[in-house]
């Protein structure tokens, strides 16, 4: 599957590097990234598209040649400690998504299934493949449970 190359690397240039910039939102206050390329003649483009800071919801489609959607994934995450913000969810989430792909015992459509950043440990679970999934993603510190996100995805067929 020549996409899962071409998906691991666009999330590595969206949301979870620091320095993506968004692009014009595409729904009524939502926040969005894409990431194109041409791959072997053909062009790829992966658009990124969520509502919501501390609690939120969103979707990725990853399209192929003429806009033709071929994967997705959806996900709602919730940042259980209230008194944590977005930014300090952004010291462990961020980070842990760069390694995206890095860890073979895990999808790679969120990150590895475990990450330490200093007082945060991020860990990822999934079941399935990559054509139909689900999957838990939490965030602890100092190892009480702050953050939690329900991804499910897969092919998309016409």
């Amino acid at each position: 599957m020549d996409f899962i190359k071409f998906l691991i690397k666009a999330k590595k240039q969206t949301y979870a590097n620091s320095n993506a910039k968004k692009v014009t939102s595409s729904r009524l206050g939502s926040n969005d990234y894409q990431f194109e390329e041409e791959i072997d003649g053909k062009s790829m483009k992966y658009h990124d598209t969520y509502f919501g800071g501390t609690c939120f919801m969103g979707e990725e489609v990853l399209y192929c040649q003429d806009n033709t959607p071929i994967w997705g994934m959806n996900y709602y995450g919730v940042t259980l400690d209230k008194e944590l913000s977005e930014e300090a969810m952004d010291k462990a989430l961020r980070p842990a998504l760069m390694h995206v792909g890095e860890d073979a015992s895990v999808l790679p459509v969120r990150g590895p299934s475990q990450y330490q950043n200093g007082e945060y440990r991020y860990s990822f679970k999934n079941m399935g493949n990559i054509e139909s999934f689900t999957g838990i993603e939490e965030i602890y510190k100092n190892d009480k449970l702050i953050f939690r996100l329900h991804c499910h995805g897969g092919m998309i067929q016409s």
